[in-house]
């Protein structure tokens, strides 16, 4: 039986071991560092202990062989060399190391220096076979450290290059001690949430909005065919009537789109607007559908100058009021402030249950399903006022009113960010 699609796996992509060798890899540049400088450390200790041993190595083997040799000596001994017999006489002027015959000194010389050499020799021999095991030690040390350092880097290239639409829910998950790496990996697992979010969000806005389209097409074509196959002239009127309506949904639906678009891509122009006079002049527009509703519209606007753009916060207060207008009841009201840089709109209306409250600020969605009705509107308002505020890096906050309604409130920074 074959795997369904949807339970198949990615298959994991092999560790190419190999190119950890190439000479532009990290995993090399850390290791000739490291290694390189363990072997300098190293050099540097023996090149230290050589010239330390060096540094009074030739009066010492030469004391070593006159307290080893007292009795060949006799009474030519140095003074506080061990002697056994009488004092030695006074030195000859001129004898550095104060012995009466210059044939005894030149050979207890002769003798020091050879030991000397030979002592010296045996140590930098000895050295730099220490020094070359070093190097061989701290290079394979150092490729190790360096694996281990670099471990979650390929955690993390290893994730990013097999993550896909279809995987988006996968995370690095680092388990390691707290450091830069740590935080590096965590800050790629909060990019991947931002990222699975916005992505789902795209997906089911171009579900519905496909959706929102088809439909309006599907009612036009079904009142073209069966609307239409009767030729009597009241029965075209009222069936072009319903076509009105309809291709009239379907331009709205189509600007709310290219508004939401534009609004994403950020601010385009920007301007000091007096928010609190725009407020007044849009919440006019409204005032005769607010009348036949039977509502009650006021304001209260204070001045407010808000840098951005005039046409998208017109909009803004647009898609707010108009919201607030059209899902209300009957004698209900619509209230409109502006004030402390902060506008709110509160309605009453249907009871909007709490948890719902978040999902309403995404498109085409709402408290209850869609029926095609005149005024119903396309469920975009919302989702258009969240966007125009990110756009001016303003904050939108909502809350359900007890009695029903909503109280959406948008707040305007002190200043615009660039």
């Amino acid at each position: 039986m074959s795997t369904p699609l949807t339970d198949r796996r990615l298959p994991r992509p092999r560790r190419l071991l190999g190119c950890g060798w190439l000479p532009g890899s990290e995993r090399v540049r850390l290791t000739a560092l490291y290694g390189g400088l363990l072997v300098l450390a190293g050099a540097m200790l023996i090149t230290l202990v050589y010239l330390l041993v060096q540094r009074g190595l030739h009066s010492s083997v030469q004391m070593a062989v006159i307290t080893a040799a007292p009795d060949e000596l006799g009474p030519f001994a140095p003074p506080g060399a061990p002697a056994r017999t009488v004092a030695p006489p006074p030195p000859f002027p001129g004898s550095p190391q104060g012995f009466p015959d210059p044939k005894l000194e030149r050979v207890i010389k002769n003798i020091a220096d050879a030991a000397e050499q030979a002592t010296l020799n045996r140590l930098l021999t000895v050295s730099l076979i220490a020094l070359l095991v070093f190097a061989v030690l701290s290079v394979v040390l150092a490729w190790w450290m360096a694996g281990r350092v670099l471990r979650p880097v390929s955690v993390i290239t290893s994730t990013a290059r097999r993550l896909s639409a279809a995987n988006l829910h996968e995370r690095i998950a680092l388990d390691a001690p707290p450091g830069e790496l740590k935080q590096l990996a965590d800050t790629f697992d909060g990019m991947l949430d931002r990222i699975e979010h916005l992505v789902s969000a795209q997906q089911r806005f171009a579900a519905n909005a496909a959706h929102e389209l088809r439909t309006s097409l599907a009612v036009q074509r079904a009142a073209a065919e069966i609307g239409l196959a009767d030729p009597d002239p009241a029965n075209v009127l009222r069936i072009r009537g319903k076509l009105i309506e309809v291709a009239e949904d379907s331009q709205q639906l189509i600007e709310g789109l290219l508004l939401l678009s534009v609004s994403d891509q950020g601010l385009q122009r920007r301007e000091s607007v007096a928010f609190g006079d725009l407020a007044e002049t849009v919440a006019a527009e409204y005032a005769d559908d607010a009348c036949q509703r039977g509502l009650d519209l006021a304001t209260d606007t204070r001045p407010l100058a808000v840098d951005g753009d005039p046409v998208l916060l017109a909009h803004l207060i647009r898609n707010l009021v108009g919201n607030a207008v059209r899902h209300n009841h009957p004698d209900g009201r619509v209230t409109l402030s502006v004030r402390d840089r902060t506008v709110e709109i509160s309605n009453t209306g249907p009871t909007v249950p709490a948890e719902s409250v978040p999902y309403l600020f995404e498109p085409f969605r709402r408290l209850e399903s869609r029926l095609h009705s005149p005024g119903e509107g396309a469920g975009l308002g919302l989702s258009i006022v969240a966007s125009i505020a990110r756009a001016h890096a303003a904050a939108v906050a909502a809350h359900p009113n007890p009695g029903g309604g909503l109280t959406v409130q948008v707040s305007f920074p002190t200043h615009l960010p660039p």
